[in-house]
């Protein structure tokens, strides 16, 4: 479609430029024509004037003008002689205007349609020493005659520019079109011949940009895919331990196949399990709320310390069952975020400083200003993590000493929720750890 457009748009731009340049000739041909007439006129005027001042009636009869027409005429306007018709039956010429001009100034020209021959003329008339006066004319060349005079010539330029216009609109708009219909959409800015075209370059810089973002959200949607089949199957796994547990246990009280004290123990068991379960269950309720964005939230104005200081309360009794001691240091900020979320990234960062901590060992949680910004800094004295591992323990599931998670009830989740909130909140985090020798988590709000 755009080719046509552009060979049409080049081929009436030829066709106008054409008929404007014909219309432009043609005037200035007859314009030129006209002017060369009225020269000839006056000049065959000046001769027979001359002639018949000095012959007289004898010049007339042997002139021969079969071009112009002459016409000799009283003071009194009767003609007195006309090479081309009867005198006898023509008008008195007195008021004719090339006439009435001649005898009052000498000389007058006019030009208008000739009842004696039946056509257009162009006269001009001279005043003679004894007061009659000579005239000649010619036909007039008009426009129209002048285009039908060159009609064969105007027909064959007409065909042939036609023609030539048409192909040359063809030539140039493929050439046009050509380098866009080659244009390499795999690598649009390396296509050899497109590069030396500024026309297009804006064009093929958009269409790599685009290719990249293409790129970029297939393979966005293709690590999305592979995490949801992850995150199923994995989901799968985990909720399948408690519930045969769970299950196991009930069996065997159920069917009397428990001593009576092992009953007390084996509900310990189930009870432990289900709070297990509970504990994944929340947990993957809430990465799911992340994943959507939390759109059941609105950010407001919170104290990033007041919520630090609510966590280590809720949390302190169980690190005082495990021996961890809690500091809590910094000053009150504020922050603009959702205060559950802020709360869970919190809390978890908290609950893995203690469940993977050293006997007796100690966690750190700092709230101060940086540079503008509002820093949250939860250090442990744990078992730490491998180098290797630090890229992975914010996936799903993840776990870095999976027989101290299942000891300790670890879910796999709570990094991946600290993850997503820090994303919803624009937070930047950084991990520090050295393999039995603790973790430091920082994320700059």
């Amino acid at each position: 479609r755009m080719y046509k457009q552009i060979r049409n748009a080049i081929w009436i731009v030829s066709l106008i430029v054409l008929a404007l340049s014909l219309i432009l000739i043609f005037g200035m041909s007859y314009r030129y024509f006209t002017g060369l007439q009225e020269k000839q006129l006056r000049t065959e005027l000046e001769l027979a004037s001359k002639g018949i001042e000095i012959s007289g009636v004898d010049y007339l009869a042997d002139i021969a003008m079969d071009d112009y027409r002459l016409t000799w005429i009283e003071a009194d306007g009767t003609v007195i002689f006309d090479n081309m018709a009867e005198t006898q039956n023509m008008e008195n010429h007195l008021e004719r205007t090339e006439v009435k001009q001649a005898i009052e100034t000498g000389y007058g020209t006019s030009s208008r349609y000739s009842k004696t021959l039946s056509e257009k003329q162009l006269y001009a008339a001279k005043k003679l020493s004894d007061g009659t006066v000579v005239r000649t004319s010619v036909s007039y060349a008009t426009f129209w005659a002048l285009m039908f005079a060159f009609g064969q010539a105007i027909s064959a330029i007409l065909i042939f520019v036609i023609i030539g216009s048409y192909a040359v609109a063809l030539r140039i708009s493929k050439n046009i079109v050509k380098p866009i219909n080659n244009i390499d959409l795999d690598n649009p800015l390396g296509s050899g011949e497109m590069t030396g075209l500024e026309e297009i370059k804006p064009l093929l810089m958009r269409i790599e940009i685009q290719r990249n973002q293409h790129i970029r959200d297939n393979d966005e949607i293709e690590k999305a895919s592979r995490i949801r089949e992850e995150f199923t199957a994995n989901v799968s796994h985990e909720l399948k331990t408690p519930l045969h547990a769970i299950s196991g246990y009930a069996e065997l009280i159920v069917n009397g196949l428990t001593k009576e004290k092992d009953i007390v123990p084996f509900a310990g068991k189930i009870m432990e399990e289900a709070q297990r379960l509970t504990t994944l269950v929340e947990d993957i309720i809430e990465l799911t709320k992340l994943d959507n964005g939390a759109l059941d939230y609105c950010k407001e104005d919170v104290d990033l310390y007041r919520i630090a200081e609510n966590t280590v309360d809720s949390l302190l009794t169980t690190a005082e069952s495990r021996g961890i001691k809690i500091e809590l240091e910094g000053e009150h900020a504020i922050i603009s975020g959702i205060p559950k979320i802020i709360y869970s990234i919190v809390y978890n960062l908290v609950d893995n400083g203690i469940k993977y901590n050293q006997k007796n060992g100690s966690i750190k949680v700092s709230v101060f200003p940086s540079g503008g910004h509002t820093v949250l800094r939860v250090s442990d004295t744990g078992i730490g993590i491998p180098e290797d591992s630090i890229d992975r323990i914010f996936e799903r599931f993840y776990v870095v000493d999976k027989s101290r998670s299942k000891e300790v009830g670890g879910t796999g989740l709570g990094l991946s929720i600290v993850k997503h909130g820090c994303i919803i909140h624009d937070a930047e985090m950084s991990v520090k750890s050295e393999t039995g020798k603790g973790s430091t988590f920082t994320i700059t709000f």
